[in-house]
């Protein structure tokens, strides 16, 4: 066991880094093909940021995958591997033609909806149901949720890349603990990819992932969550995932609400994620990604351990878990973010 742990490791910095060495390498392709993200209304940089660095990240994690299935192949699963793989690399390309010419929300949602749908039929429902209409419907709404949730991350230097990779590395805490090695060598993959380009996207960030990472990093995060397997009853294994994304999944929660509440469009842009309320509430930049951070490693954590627990033990902390978030996202809810509301 210690040599797959060692390989494990030598997986992440391998990962780690490519992406620090091609990184800099999107970031001038970016810079020459004048693809910078200018600041506006709703969006916290004062200066205009290449925006193409999710290239990177594909560029990384393609290679990484195709190195491990040759050097070493799987004993099963190889044909879904590469198929997942051209799967998000498509999504990843939506979003890079969005990031240069714009595709309507509409396109976006179909591929999205496109590629949830031929995971499902590769084998890959929630484990919830066993009914395929219902399992279907729950397959995609947990992928289009959890893709669309890390776009929305992605409103902060820092954010959507570290959140990434503190997922990804509790699935690999969960999968590495239960046998499935597969799936622990790609989300350990995926974290490296995130964490070394992170060097160029922390606080002040000189590019961004642009829609193109976004979408990448999000669905792989979701199917590499979906994956997870192990005894613990249905309603406990759809948790844990959940959990392992649970500041994704928070975010966009709270951002949905208020947004209603206030009468405003869900779809609409706005400085009222997670983040930005905790900049208004006097942290700045950094203290407020790194806060986020801390949540979310603690709650990975948690979510590790519900997978370790008996059932009954494991919905009475997840249930804990849950009670303590919306109690936060009731203190969060309050403070104000948009124009006209109580200083």
């Amino acid at each position: 066991m210690s040599g797959v742990w060692w390989e494990y490791s030598a997986v992440f910095f391998i990962t780690a880094i490519l992406s620090i060495v091609l990184t800099p390498m999107a970031l001038r392709y970016a810079i020459r093909a004048n693809v910078l993200d200018q600041p506006g209304k709703h969006k916290s940089h004062k200066v205009a940021v290449p925006y193409l660095g999710g290239l990177a990240i594909v560029a990384t994690f393609v290679i990484a995958v195709v190195a491990m299935s040759v050097l070493r192949p799987p004993h099963t699963g190889r044909e879904e591997l590469l198929g997942v793989l051209a799967i998000a690399v498509f999504l990843a390309a939506v979003g890079f033609i969005d990031d240069l010419r714009q595709v309507s929300p509409l396109w976006r949602l179909v591929a999205e909806i496109t590629a949830a749908v031929i995971v499902w039929y590769l084998g890959n429902g929630t484990a919830v149901a066993t009914a395929g209409v219902v399992d279907l419907s729950l397959t995609v709404l947990w992928f289009v949720g959890v893709t669309n949730a890390f776009n929305l991350l992605d409103n902060m230097d820092g954010l959507a890349a570290g959140l990434a990779a503190i997922s990804s590395m509790t699935v690999f805490a969960v999968a590495g603990t239960n046998g499935q090695f597969l799936v622990a060598g790609l989300a350990v993959a995926l974290a490296g990819c995130t964490v070394g380009f992170l060097r160029l996207n922390f606080h002040p960030a000189r590019i961004y992932m642009g829609d193109g990472g976004a979408l990448f990093i999000g669905f792989l995060v979701a199917y590499l969550g979906i994956k997870l397997r192990f005894d613990g009853g249905r309603l406990v294994s759809a948790l844990v995932p959940i959990f392992a994304c649970s500041a994704a999944v928070f975010d966009t929660s709270l951002v949905v609400i208020s947004r209603v509440r206030a009468g405003r469009s869900p779809f609409q842009g706005g400085q009222d994620h997670v983040s930005h309320r905790l900049v208004k509430l006097g942290l700045p930049v950094p203290a407020a990604v790194g806060t986020i951070y801390l949540g979310a490693i603690g709650v990975g954590i948690l979510s590790f351990a519900i997978s370790r627990l008996e059932a009954v033990s494991a919905l009475l902390l997840a249930g804990l878990v849950g009670a303590t978030l919306t109690i936060l996202g009731g203190f969060l809810l309050a403070v104000p973010v948009y124009t006209g509301d109580a200083e």
